[in-house]
């Protein structure tokens, strides 16, 4: 940054850093002495997408015929806006109402406005081979396919040089461009977790640990012996290696060139020479069928793969938690013990609480038997009052029979007697 009496330089840059870089030096005042039409806006947080910014600006956005996103030097987190106003007047009235007002209610950064004097475009670099519609001029907005005009509304111009209406570019709420898929908040870098070190670094897979590399510290194998977790991905290249098999598996790379998938080593060495044993002579159509069939039996493997190593990583946690519920049995077993045993209180209380617990145990004995004994001597009752009542039963009827037996013999006698002649008659 460089300085002098009234205005003061920032160096920025734009553009997608894996195809192409544009550089550049904007100009700004120090206060609000010179004023021209042309603002920039410094310090926005990366967690602002470009539709939080349209928000923000609220109904200025109708009077900005043009805003460009970029990214000053030295400023990872933040990033820039230029913008170029309708008139002198809707210049001043943003400058009043926006600087040093909070960008949110629950954040501290504040939104610095300075006027701006001119913007110069330094040159560009080119990293990669962009592709024929990355070099063509966009005439049309690519969201709503209108004209980018000026006067039919704003034009932004994203961190990744792509430009969309602002009303179109309002609607996105992602922080990505449309376009490209170019992300203006770049993800923050990453280090081993254990010896923190940035270069040579390793993710597992399947739970997302960081380590270094067996050239390094070896933190990314060790973790793998001490869970198993034998996929690791390489952050610097993107590939997949296996431990357990000890050497790559993977089948798709993200390419440097537009952030994409493709298939690693998918064309054929010799496809100019004539091969004709693959398809790389094959009509485009046919060979991008191919090429998709191969993609999904890719994933489908994969799934496969992921699944077996996670229900290898089931089986293996549930052992562990296993071993480890023993381990906690056998410890708490321990403490007590080592606590009775230093304590002669506590000793004497455990050989009453044990002595107690055999009178426990004894009287319960007891008590089973008694009870047993007592089922038993309830049934042989229950068997003499049966047997009783039986043998009442038929002494009854026994007397009820003789009673009629005697009945029957009285009965007979009268009659017999009746039956007979009196003595006195006789002598007569």
């Amino acid at each position: 940054m460089e300085h002098d009496d009234l205005t003061q330089a920032f160096y920025f840059s734009s553009g997608n850093p894996r195809i192409e870089e544009t550089r550049g030096v904007m100009h700004l005042f120090r206060d609000e002495v010179e004023r021209k039409p042309l603002l920039c806006v410094l310090g926005v947080p990366n967690h602002m997408t470009y539709a939080d910014f349209c928000q923000f600006c609220g109904s200025f956005i109708h009077h900005m015929l043009e805003m460009r996103i970029v990214r000053n030097d030295g400023m990872e987190d933040n990033y820039s806006v230029l913008i170029r106003f309708d008139d002198q007047s809707s210049a001043d009235n943003f400058y009043k109402h926006f600087n040093g007002k909070c960008f949110s209610s629950l954040e501290v950064e504040i939104c610095r406005v300075l006027f701006t004097v001119d913007v110069q475009f330094t040159g560009s670099i080119e990293h990669a081979q962009a592709s024929a519609v990355s070099n063509m001029e966009q005439p049309s907005c690519p969201v709503c396919l209108e004209r980018l005009d000026q006067d039919m509304g704003g034009i932004l111009t994203t961190i990744c040089n792509h430009s969309f209406h602002c009303s179109c570019i309002s609607k996105w709420t992602d922080s990505s461009c449309p376009v490209c898929r170019f992300c203006q908040q770049q993800p923050e870098k990453s280090s081993c977790f254990v010896c923190q070190t940035s270069e040579n670094l390793w993710m597992c897979v399947i739970c997302g640990y960081i380590g270094c590399g067996r050239y390094r510290e070896g933190h990314a194998i060790r973790h793998w012996k001490e869970t198993e977790h034998c996929y690791s991905l390489e952050l610097e290249t993107r590939r997949v290696w296996d431990y357990a098999g000890d050497n790559y598996v993977h089948r798709l790379i993200q390419s440097k060139t537009d952030g994409k998938l493709v298939a690693l080593n998918h064309r054929c060495a010799w496809a100019n020479d004539g091969c004709g044993t693959c398809e790389c002579g094959l009509e485009p159509g046919i060979g991008d069928a191919l090429l998709n069939s191969k993609v999904e039996a890719i994933v489908n493997e994969y799934n496969e793969l992921l699944t077996t190593q996670l229900e290898n990583q089931k089986m293996y946690f549930e052992s562990l938690l296993e071993n480890i519920e023993q381990e906690t049995e056998q410890g708490i077993s321990k403490a007590v013990e080592q606590a009775i045993s230093q304590n002669p209180k506590l000793l004497k209380l455990q050989a009453k609480l044990d002595k107690l617990v055999e009178e426990k145990k004894f009287l319960d004995d007891i008590n089973d038997n008694l009870l047993k004994n007592l089922e038993i001597w309830e049934g042989k009752i229950a068997e003499i009052e049966e047997r009783d009542k039986k043998d009442l039963n038929l002494k009854d009827k026994r007397i009820k029979d003789l009673q009629e037996e005697l009945s029957s013999l009285i009965t007979s006698l009268e009659i017999g007697n009746a039956a007979e002649p009196s003595p006195t008659s006789n002598h007569v």
